[in-house]
């Protein structure tokens, strides 16, 4: 669970059980129709789905419209975006016959940041339990703390007992020490409170919020790609998020307040014709790659401002001329973020490109070409009961929080590693003592 949704909202999540078991237990898939949004720069989607009796997700209800109000992944028009996500959720409930009170939805605003920590708990030579996970959480949470920056993600990627690594469940077993590489995740905190504020008008909670890239890692990797290493790209509208996976686990995330819109803007912007003309030519003639017919085919371009029938004409070329630096760029960016984080190419070599601006023809061959790696176009796995006019590429963030509200994507999944303190004072004291002595 997120501190946002525990401070402002409250959690979806059940709790956690009662005492300490040494012993790890199987999870129990989250019961009943649950839903997720997913707030783009572009669009805004809504899926309501459940686990059936045979573990599979299934989509009761789904719904997208074109966004309003929000930009580069954030709120900047409560109203706007309000009525939008309304409308979208009321279609969703109403195709599954349901009413949601709280959603999983996407964080891809508040300029989340990645960072990796390394915490140890003395344990005494007893054995590891439910609480010391609980505690060296709670750790690496208190090292993370930073004000105005509000924690969204606080993942263990492995554990260490005394001198043995590479462990992903500790519980039961006997040590002097126990080590974690904790992955936290966190933004902004008013960007945040704009995106509650605005889910409080429709009457939802926020049950657990989560990093898009990831989310989109879930959807669109598969298993072993996942375990080997790989990089996902989700080029959105308005933004494009990275997701470095490797052992099953998400290493590092990032999110560029760079996407499709942005090539749209470019092409109006040189073309001096409208943003929606713009988008039209991106769509039905854009490329990356140059053919020879290019500079013989024209393309008719109404000029902003100009009586209707002032119609200028300008080679196909021209346009391929504007989107292929942008996405050179795009690229180059996320190379960049890359090599700043200091994630080794070994890591993984596998390239994943998804998101609505991925489908651009010629985008796979340039990012193979910047990034210097095999590169392949990635759409959301199957699931059940979902529309095929909604399961490509610009899904793969909806698709992934559907599976990971469905508990996907969790180590320690029947834990609650974020277990609330006790109430009152002298329970307080008490585990505060436990903790210490």
């Amino acid at each position: 669970m997120n501190d946002l949704s525990q401070r402002f909202l409250g959690s979806g999540r059940p709790p956690a059980p009662p005492e300490d078991d040494p012993r790890p237990r199987a999870r129990a898939h989250r019961p009943g129709p649950f839903g997720v949004l997913d707030i783009g720069s572009t669009k805004i989607v809504c899926f309501i789905g459940r686990v059936e009796s045979d573990g599979v997700l299934r989509v009761l209800g789904a719904a997208h419209r074109q966004a309003r109000g929000v930009r580069n992944g954030g709120i900047v028009d409560l109203d706007a975006a309000e009525q939008v996500i309304r409308k979208c959720v009321a279609e969703a409930e109403n195709m599954a016959d349901t009413h949601l009170r709280d959603v999983t939805v996407n964080l891809s605003c508040g300029a989340p940041e990645s960072r990796l920590f390394n915490v140890q708990w003395p344990i005494g030579g007893r054995q590891v339990v439910a609480s010391d996970l609980r505690r060296i959480v709670a750790e690496g949470r208190a090292r993370a703390a930073s004000e105005g920056r509000e924690i969204i993600h606080n993942l263990p990627l492995t554990f260490a007992v005394d001198e043995t690594g590479e462990i992903s469940d500790p519980r039961g077993m006997y040590c002097e020490a126990l080590s974690a590489r904790l992955h936290v995740i966190d933004a902004t905190t008013t960007a945040l409170r704009n995106l509650t504020s605005c889910l409080a008008r429709v009457d939802l909670a926020i049950a657990e919020l989560v990093s898009a890239p990831l989310a989109s890692g879930l959807s669109t990797l598969v298993a072993d790609e996942r375990e080997l290493g790989a990089t996902l790209i989700d080029m959105g509208g308005g933004t494009t998020g990275i997701a470095v996976f490797a052992d099953n686990e998400v290493q590092h995330t990032a999110v560029l307040a760079v996407g499709g819109m942005h090539v749209t803007n470019d092409i109006a912007r040189l073309l001096t014709t409208p943003i929606s003309h713009a988008e039209r030519l991106k769509t039905l003639y854009g490329n990356v790659e140059t053919s020879p017919d290019d500079e013989r085919e024209y393309l008719p371009v109404p000029q902003v401002g100009e009586e209707h029938g002032q119609i200028h004409k300008v080679p196909r070329s021209m346009v391929i001329s504007i989107i292929r630096p942008r996405l050179e760029e795009t690229f180059e960016m996320v190379r960049d973020r890359l090599q700043s984080a200091g994630l080794a190419r070994d890591i993984g070599q596998r390239v994943v490109l998804t998101g609505g601006a991925c489908q651009l023809p010629g985008a796979r061959e340039i990012a193979a070409r910047v990034l210097g790696r095999p590169v392949r176009l990635g759409r959301p796995l199957t699931l059940r009961g979902l529309p095929d006019i909604m399961s490509g590429p610009g899904m793969a963030t909806a698709a992934g929080l559907l599976a990971f509200a469905g508990g996907a994507g969790r180590g320690l999944a029947d834990l609650d590693l974020d277990a609330e303190r006790p109430a009152g004072l002298l329970r307080r004291l008490i585990a505060f003592l436990r903790e210490r002595v």
